[in-house]
């Protein structure tokens, strides 16, 4: 992404004159979380929330307003790959890989609202980092839908080599 497209994003993002974090910055680089709007509320050890606010793009149902339910699973997606990640360290350097999602849809969205979803990483293994999080509006206690996840860590962040592994390889090998 240029520079200056970024820094309109920053600035349409928030408003309110905070300086971005590494985090913020990263989440802000994934297309489909800008697409909707997604604002980093909080990252600490306790966990993350991140906000989509209400938007007529959004809206699955025109005749009730109701955002799309693609909206609620790409913002628990995106919050729990967040609270995996160590707060205060680099974003760019620890990169995840989402293994699973499982998602419990328990009710529409109020239309014209805001949606938060909240997520806390409550197991971490050398490779393999477990999550719960919910979406809610009024309340955590109040959720839309609720999810468990898993997110590989560790993944590689470039291509692999294309040489062949060292040893014989098929055309190497003789037939008695």
């Amino acid at each position: 992404m240029r520079t200056r497209d970024r820094s309109a994003v920053r600035r349409a993002a928030h408003s309110n004159g905070r300086r971005m974090t590494t985090l913020e910055d990263h989440m802000l680089a994934i297309p489909h979380a800008r697409a909707i709007g997604m604002t980093l509320v909080r990252h600490d050890a306790e966990g993350s929330v991140v906000r989509v606010p209400y938007a007529e793009h959004l809206v699955g149902d025109p005749d009730t307003g109701v955002i799309h339910g693609g909206v609620l699973t790409a913002l628990l997606d995106n919050t729990c790959g967040i609270a995996v990640r160590p707060p205060g360290g680099d974003a760019e350097g620890y990169a995840i890989a989402t293994l699973d999602l499982r998602i419990d849809y328990m009710g529409s969205a109020e239309p014209h609202r805001d949606i938060f979803a909240e997520a806390v990483c409550y197991k971490r293994t050398r490779n393999i980092a477990f999550v719960r999080a919910s979406a809610y509006q009024h309340s955590p206690d109040e959720p839309i839908a609720t999810c468990v996840a898993a997110f590989m860590l560790g993944t590689r962040s470039e291509p692999r080599p294309t040489e062949p592994p060292p040893g014989p390889g098929p055309a190497d090998r003789t037939v008695p």
